[in-house]
């Protein structure tokens, strides 16, 4: 059973989004970090760049396969997580926490309504 928490958004492609005022800390789900398996690389954006929503983000590369990470808002990017240069595996073990992946300042807010909430997100990957 995957770890779903509360207070985050989600998508259908299994990124979160964490709010955080005008900001949104992104990153991908346990459920999608448990079907990746073992993750070896994380391709960031650059910093500066604007991403609309359900743009593509990035990619994590894992042992098994390569998956593109969709930008769950519109926005900016403020900030990319450089320990997962080092230490992709730190998405495996803390997919909420420490292992996530891009700030965004929102360019639009009003999207995070159209994500799915937790319980939403939980029907949708059947726990």
């Amino acid at each position: 059973m995957s770890k779903i928490p509360e207070e985050l958004r989600y998508t259908k492609d299994h990124e979160w989004a964490k709010i955080e005022g005008n900001r949104a800390r992104v990153g991908i789900t346990d459920h999608a970090q448990n079907e990746l398996t073992d993750v070896v690389y994380v391709e960031f954006p650059t910093v500066g760049k604007s991403v609309g929503q359900g743009e593509v983000l990035g990619t994590v590369e894992s042992v098994k396969a390569v998956s593109e990470i969709f930008s769950p808002l519109s926005g900016k990017v403020l900030e990319v997580n450089k320990v997962l240069d080092d230490t992709p595996e730190q998405v495996n073990k803390d997919p909420y926490g420490a292992g996530w992946m891009v700030l965004l300042e929102m360019a639009n807010p009003s999207e995070a309504a159209k994500l799915l909430d937790a319980a939403a997100y939980k029907k949708l990957v059947g726990d």
